[in-house]
């Protein structure tokens, strides 16, 4: 079990930047898949970015490539999320997500978590206007 804490909420115009935090706890934060996944009305959740802790290893959704960047602060165990460039199709709830594999890399940490594995914590909105 790894308990998580989003932050970082947001309301923005288009072309703007933002740092969502995520802090894990209860379990060992090296290699550890997580990722960001986000959710808005009338869509389903998608997969936004993936890290296997400690190694370096990430995978990111076509979409955000360029724009976003996961990274992780292995003392303070955090993960962020940079946001950048930020259109209003980024408009969403947005979480954190963690699972134990480590066997796993970036890409197969996304497939993991975005089949719904893992551990979720309760997703903080970020909305960006035109």
């Amino acid at each position: 079990q790894v308990p998580l804490v989003a932050s970082g909420v947001g309301s923005l115009q288009a072309g703007g930047s933002l740092r969502l935090s995520c802090v894990a706890s209860g379990s060992s934060y090296c290699r550890i898949c997580m990722g960001w996944f986000r959710h808005s009305p009338g869509k389903e959740r998608e997969g936004v970015a993936t890290i296997l802790t400690c190694t370096g290893s990430t995978y990111y959704a076509y979409s955000v490539k360029g724009r976003f960047t996961i990274s992780q602060d292995n003392a303070k165990a955090t993960l962020y999320l940079e946001m950048n460039s930020l259109k209003p199709e980024d408009t969403a709830m947005y979480y954190c997500a963690a699972e134990r594999c480590p066997y796993c890399t970036g890409r197969s940490c996304y497939n993991r978590l975005t089949a719904g594995g893992g551990d979720w914590g309760q997703g903080t909105q970020v909305t960006v206007s035109s």
